[in-house]
């Protein structure tokens, strides 16, 4: 039986996935991953890494992060505690949908996660405070590898739904896009 389900987006390789959630009187349980089931939204490596974020205020975004080639990332986001509004930027080299974003609110409540192929940048907004996320890797993280792009870059105009309360300075200081920049190889 398949405890998820499968939702395309408009940027290709990009997916939602749909937890079910098996209730009862006692509580619920709730398949955050599995392999095989997985394998049919794309996810064809191991798991390497996994992170738990807490995020403490309201309206804080981190992001725009990926790693660069041979360390590029598969990610699925899951939101255990609060929400957040999630972002994934395609920068892959000649994709027809290069630089579109799309964004999806994941809560606690909404059992969404979101599955995000290699050769793009993700970060996030925290829409309640005490945000917990879990993220599954198919890369382990390489510092040299990790790359980012400006969350508050004019020419990417990402919809952030509150004003921003926190960045850090890291993440500020990745610089805008120059207009001679050609994406990712794959």
């Amino acid at each position: 039986m398949n405890r998820f389900t499968i939702i395309e987006t408009p940027l290709a390789g990009l997916k939602i996935i749909r937890r079910q959630q098996l209730s009862d009187t006692r509580g619920f349980l709730s398949r955050l991953f599995c392999n095989e089931e997985l394998a049919l939204a794309g996810w064809s490596k191991p798991v390497a890494q996994i992170n738990h974020t807490l995020t403490l205020l309201k309206g804080t975004i981190r992001g725009m992060h990926f790693q660069l080639p041979p360390h590029s990332e598969r990610k699925m986001v899951n939101c255990l505690k609060g929400e957040i509004w999630d972002v994934a930027v395609d920068i892959r080299s000649g994709s027809s949908t290069f630089l579109q974003w799309y964004g999806i609110n994941l809560s606690a409540e909404n059992c969404l996660s979101l599955m995000i192929p290699e050769g793009f940048a993700h970060g996030f907004q925290t829409l309640s405070n005490d945000v917990e996320l879990i993220y599954f890797h198919s890369a382990a993280y390489d510092a040299e590898s990790e790359q980012g792009l400006n969350p508050q870059d004019p020419r990417l105009a990402i919809d952030w739904p509150v004003s921003a309360k926190q960045i850090s300075d890291r993440d500020l200081s990745h610089s805008n896009i120059k207009y001679d920049f050609k994406g990712v190889q794959l």
